[in-house]
């Protein structure tokens, strides 16, 4: 069984924190989440397949960025293994197969996720070229804990 599984799918405190900075946006910005997280997902599967490290490393980037956004510590962790090694696989001048079992975990522990996030509200997130993913059930997060700073959430805009 890989060490994965015994980081928490998703970090209750964070999880409630997000939600109160987010308030009312929240569902739009889970949208967002779930329509790039896909993408990215789709990304790193193809760039694994092709052998391709460099083409790795931003959707992986991005996929970790935004699941700690949320508190998914699994996804953030498994998504910045696939990074790290990614780059040193440019580095090196290597094929990235070494995380073929991070990138094989990444579409249920997404799932798991999303589903964790949303109170299982909104349908399941879809990948292009994939079969239909099925959801587990969700659990509601803990109280925001006192004393924790609002995060910034959403996509980044250009001025």
């Amino acid at each position: 069984m890989s060490h994965y599984y015994a980081i928490p799918l998703v970090d209750e405190a964070e999880l409630a924190q997000a939600r109160a900075a987010l308030g009312a946006d929240l569902t739009r910005i889970l949208g967002y989440f779930r329509e790039d997280g896909a993408k990215s997902i789709v990304q790193v599967e193809e760039a694994l397949a092709a052998g391709d490290a460099a083409t790795m490393v931003r959707p992986a980037h991005t996929l970790k960025g935004e699941s700690r956004q949320f508190g998914c510590r699994r996804l953030g962790d498994i998504a910045e293994a696939i990074e790290m090694t990614a780059r040193r696989c440019v580095e090196q001048h290597s094929a990235p197969d070494e995380v073929a079992a991070e990138v094989a975990m990444l579409r249920g522990c997404f799932t798991e996720s999303i589903a964790l996030l949303d109170g299982n509200a909104a349908p399941a997130p879809t990948f292009t070229n994939s079969p239909v993913l099925t959801r587990p059930v969700p659990t509601r997060p803990a109280a925001p804990a006192p004393g924790l700073r609002p995060r910034v959430f959403g996509r980044r805009t250009s001025h």
